[in-house]
């Protein structure tokens, strides 16, 4: 299965990336191809719209807020892939700095080359990424 990730450092403590990036539903607040998010099924499933118009709908899988971690998959998207589970992490490095990763595996559809999916959710991550290190 085709992966993908990026992984970045911050200079500010784990405990406040992640109240920024930790909540399901709080892509808006720091991520800039997203301008909404509705949750539904009890927080359990976002419902995203992109800068672009698109639509992407997510189930969170896994949460864990004392390792700092969630994990999703993705059940509706513009995005040329199946079997989608990525996950966010943000470990501490020091007490004043954190490192975030950024993580998927996926099934690209047919007619998609893995490299193609590889190269695109590596694009998104690392954006993803720098954005987040920009709120900082």
């Amino acid at each position: 299965m085709p992966t993908a990730s990026a992984v970045i450092e911050i200079p500010v403590s784990a405990d406040k990336v992640w109240a920024l990036v930790g909540g399901f539903n709080d892509l808006p607040k720091w991520l800039p191809l997203i301008v909404k998010s509705e949750p539904s099924e009890g927080g359990r499933v976002r419902h995203l719209a992109t800068a672009d118009g698109g639509v992407v709908v997510e189930r969170l899988q896994t949460f864990d807020n004392v390792a700092r971690t969630y994990s999703y998959t993705i059940e509706e998207s513009p995005f040329p892939v199946s079997a989608y589970l990525a996950t966010v992490q943000v470990e501490a490095l020091t007490d004043s700095s954190a490192k975030v990763t950024w993580s998927g595996v996926f099934t690209p559809v047919a007619g998609v080359t893995d490299e193609a999916v590889e190269e695109l959710f590596a694009g998104v991550y690392a954006g993803g990424v720098e954005a987040l290190r920009a709120n900082f």
